[in-house]
């Protein structure tokens, strides 16, 4: 079983090329939470995955929260491992990730990564598309690979550009929460009421009211579904965002345009 969050598609690409590679399946952590089915039994010889975007050099709020509240049982001996996308490093998501489940038993056998269009776009541009694609490509060759080295059950960290441990801490711990704050957010006049955006928040944070989106919550997992998904671009964080454009991973684009 492979679990995954993603908001724009690159977790989620992720964990579905590994599973074809490795026949496995994928289960989406955000609808596992909200249908609190967080008991997961593991059949012997499966193996468990985690795919997850990195955050502020950190976990996603929601992974989190998923990893505290999952209950794996048959999971003993089994083959772990953890994956995370990034854009310009993975910062210590494994060593979060690590840390979590050691407390409830579980051992993460392998750790990688994977270098993928960082979609934080109050800082980063994406507005080239040809650049983001270039990177995608190789992506599939370090998902190709990764997949090989699950196959084999190849252990150790894998991952590639981390941060010291002491340095990512610190910048998670202050700089996500201050991330996370949804009164960075404002409606451009464009907004046509579609409701999307409040559909894709994966913490339920967005209600539309009088035909507009409204943040009910002074904090989200702050994963910019809302802003990269709006059909009009009509949502925008802080002052970089509307030139620094929107980003869907290609296959999952395509299928909300068909």
């Amino acid at each position: 079983m492979i679990f995954y969050f993603s908001a724009t598609g690159n977790s989620r690409y992720t964990a579905e090329f590994l599973a074809d590679m490795t026949g496995d399946k994928t289960a989406d952590m955000a609808a596992l939470l909200k249908k609190d089915d967080m008991k997961q039994r593991i059949e012997k010889g499966e193996t468990v995955g985690f795919v997850t975007p990195t955050y502020a050099w950190g976990l996603p709020s929601l992974v989190n929260t998923f990893l505290e509240e999952l209950k794996l049982y048959g999971a003993e001996d089994t083959y772990i491992y953890f994956v995370a996308t990034y854009g310009t490093t993975p910062g210590q998501t494994g060593y979060f990730a690590d840390r979590i489940l050691k407390k409830k038993g579980y051992e993460i056998s392998a750790y990688f990564s994977v270098k993928m269009p960082d979609t934080w776009t109050p800082m980063y541009d994406l507005s080239d598309k040809e650049k983001n694609d270039r990177i995608n490509r190789k992506a599939q060759e370090e998902i190709r690979t990764t997949a090989e080295k699950i196959n084999a059950r190849e252990r150790g960290d894998m991952m590639k550009n981390k941060v010291p441990a002491l340095a990512a801490a610190l910048y998670y711990g202050i700089g996500y929460n201050c991330m996370r704050k949804t009164k960075n957010f404002r409606v451009k006049e464009g907004c046509i009421g579609c409701g999307l955006c409040a559909l894709k928040c994966p913490a339920s944070a967005i209600e539309i009211n009088e035909g507009k989106p409204v943040w009910v919550k002074e904090s989200c997992v702050m994963c910019l579904s809302c802003l990269h998904h709006c059909p009009k671009f009509a949502i925008q964080y802080g002052r970089n965002t509307e030139r620094h454009g929107q980003y869907v991973h290609e296959p999952f684009r395509r299928k909300e345009n068909a």
